[in-house]
């Protein structure tokens, strides 16, 4: 196996890996875990797994005083946000339609991009973004149907916070390795649940002891091992090739849905969903890669 086939197999695990967060995190809120909780749990595993390895592997860094509070605006601020409204909206709407909501994420980025950044929107861009949205009105169906106002809103909210952390990632140059800026962000991603929660008493850990290897999955498995293998993989592959094998995720999202939540989608919905994660596609290659999942990879 050549090392652009090995590349793509490491995308391809790290959107495995954060394809199925959602659907740990659904079994974890049925045991009784919340949102504050399960967030903080999350993030410190990630950050331990994570400084663990690049202090096994001895890997040398220095991070300035400038790269912390970079990391901290990204993590503990931008992605913060995000995961909080990822999270809350699993509760509220099936995790096939929260997923692919958040994959308006790169109609986003260049929307955004051209409105503060004066990036120009050519015509394969706005055809890719008019595919997307078309595609997200069959997900979601007529007005007053059964998709819930509170989490879409929390899913939409998602999708732009995760534009505007891609958006400032990209801009913003990172002195530091990407997996030690990761592994900061990570860390500082779990600080706003921490504070938060000691002080509004929202962190509960005394949930049923079925959580843990929930817990444990999501800190780990959705976490600290799919942002390694997203690092590794699009340093073989590059970020073009990598963002657009990435789209796998919310495909393993709506398949692990279907058979271990029974959360299925109709055909409307999955032919929207196709429409969805194609036209993101498209947005990506036309604006060349600049779009895709950016190097402080975190879902």
């Amino acid at each position: 196996m050549n090392n652009t086939n090995k590349g793509i197999l490491l995308v391809l695990l790290s959107a495995a890996g954060f394809g199925l967060m959602p659907v740990f995190a659904s079994y974890a809120y049925a045991t009784g875990l919340n949102v504050p909780t399960l967030l903080f749990l999350r993030f410190i595993i990630g950050a331990i797994i994570l400084f663990g390895y690049l202090s096994l592997a001895r890997k040398k860094w220095v991070a300035t005083r400038k790269d912390l509070a970079l990391f901290f605006l990204l993590g503990g601020v931008l992605y913060a946000l995000q995961a909080f409204g990822y999270f809350s909206a699993i509760r509220y709407m099936p995790v096939p339609l929260v997923a692919l909501i958040l994959y308006l994420y790169p109609v986003f980025v260049a929307v955004i991009s051209h409105f503060v950044n004066k990036e120009h929107l050519s015509k394969k861009v706005v055809w890719a973004i008019a595919v997307s949205l078309l595609g997200m009105a069959l997900v979601l169906g007529r007005p007053g149907g059964n998709v819930n106002l509170t989490g879409l809103l929390y899913a939409l909210g998602a999708a732009v916070v995760y534009s505007s952390y891609i958006i400032i990632g990209n801009r913003v140059a990172l002195n530091a390795p990407p997996l030690v800026a990761s592994s900061f962000i990570v860390l500082f991603a779990s600080i706003p649940f921490l504070v938060s929660g000691a002080l509004t008493g929202s962190l509960q850990f005394h949930f049923p002891a079925m959580g843990w290897p929930l817990v444990l999955g999501v800190g780990s498995l959705s976490t600290a091992l799919p942002i390694f293998c997203f690092l590794r993989g699009m340093n073989a592959t590059g970020p073009t090739r990598a963002s657009i094998v990435s789209m796998l995720e919310p495909v393993v999202t709506i398949a692990a849905a279907a058979v271990l939540l029974g959360q299925r989608m109709s055909v409307v919905q999955a032919a929207g969903g196709l429409l969805v994660i194609g036209g993101a596609a498209l947005v990506v290659l036309a604006g060349g890669g600049e779009h895709g999942r950016n190097t402080t990879e975190s879902v």
